[in-house]
């Protein structure tokens, strides 16, 4: 194999939906299910086992985003495990778990990561030549922001609290 031809490593996609967007994340889902079925897909409780049902393929489950797995593919966003993510989120309809869904899309923007949430701008992202192209996206370094952290940290001396 010639160094031009080598074989496109498989993006890592997480998707979420929430309750009353599952079905037109299922429609969109079968509609790629060419491209998907080519990528590693990761996807939170109910979601994953219906992508699995739709998709046919084995895909890395999470909790139930209420009980925690937004948290758990944010904090495979942070590790740099997630190339994209797909969250179709109801914006009409509050969530209990509110703060767990605005602190997923958070990391994302953090750390770089595309988020499509609604079919749209996922259809954007699903058809555009990055996707088979090997995109490399841009992460942050955040090492200003560590040593600028550790170091008030160090000047506080704080301590432990014993006894709490």
């Amino acid at each position: 194999m010639t160094e031009n031809a080598k074989k496109l490593q498989p993006m890592n996609i997480a998707m979420v939906a929430h309750d009353n967007e599952k079905r037109s994340l299922l429609e969109w889902a079968k509609q790629y299910r060419s491209i998907l079925t080519q990528q590693h897909i990761f996807a939170t409780g109910t979601t994953g086992k219906l992508l699995e049902q739709t998709l046919e393929v084995k895909v890395n489950k999470f909790q139930s985003g209420p009980l925690g797995g937004d948290l758990q593919v944010g904090a495979l966003i942070a590790e740099g495990a997630i190339d994209m993510l797909i969250f179709f989120w109801d914006p009409l309809e509050p969530q209990p778990h509110d703060p767990d869904v605005k602190a997923l899309l958070r990391i994302a923007a953090v750390w770089n990561v595309p988020v499509a949430c609604n079919r749209a701008s996922a259809d954007y992202m699903i058809n555009s030549s990055l996707i088979t192209c090997g995109y490399q996206r841009t992460v942050p370094n955040f090492d200003d922001y560590k040593s600028r952290y550790n170091a008030e940290i160090a000047a506080a001396k704080i301590q432990p609290t014993i006894g709490l």
